[in-house]
């Protein structure tokens, strides 16, 4: 008979900084929103509400539930992690009513103040084709955050179409 090993069992990682900072999202937050939907047009007014909870000491999750003012209700789930191999940050996105996951791919400015995660996604042009995507979210203060969305034109310009602050209640 043959002796057999022990095999090491690989250990939790360690929460680094960026973990850290994630963790400040965790509470329960209201919003505000605005949203173009055509240009020309005047934005989309919602509000709502979010909790944002731990996923162990590396994750985050945030569900979101809210309405328009022609009372349409709006529900989505963003995950949101810090990838140590990779230096990144990385998450997901998904509303009920749309058939895409986003998967984001981000980094943290040099302040620690504002997250930039960067997706691909269909073009608002209706074409069929895909364009790229920022979801930016900025931490005010620990009561207070705001998180835009923009959306880059065939030139490279940047256009931001949705903006939510939020609250912690």
């Amino acid at each position: 008979m043959g002796t057999e090993t022990a095999q090491q069992q690989p250990s939790m990682p360690e929460p680094q900084s960026e973990h850290k900072w994630l963790q400040k999202l965790v509470g329960e937050w209201t919003y505000q929103s605005e949203m173009a939907m055509e240009p020309g047009k005047p934005p989309e007014v919602m509000s709502g509400k979010e909790t944002v909870r731990s996923f162990g000491d590396l994750w985050t999750i945030a569900e979101m539930a809210g309405g328009a003012a022609g009372g349409v209700g709006h529900r989505s789930i963003l995950t949101l992690g810090y990838e140590t191999q990779k230096g990144r940050f990385a998450g997901t996105f998904i509303s009920e009513g749309v058939a895409l996951m986003w998967v984001y791919d981000g980094s943290l400015d040099a302040a620690k103040k504002i997250l930039t995660l960067d997706c691909d996604g269909p073009s608002m042009s209706g074409d069929g084709s895909t364009a790229k995507y920022q979801d930016i979210l900025e931490l005010v203060s620990d009561d207070e955050r705001v998180f835009r969305s923009q959306t880059q034109d065939a030139s490279g310009k940047w256009n931001e179409f949705m903006r939510m602050t939020y609250r912690r209640k």
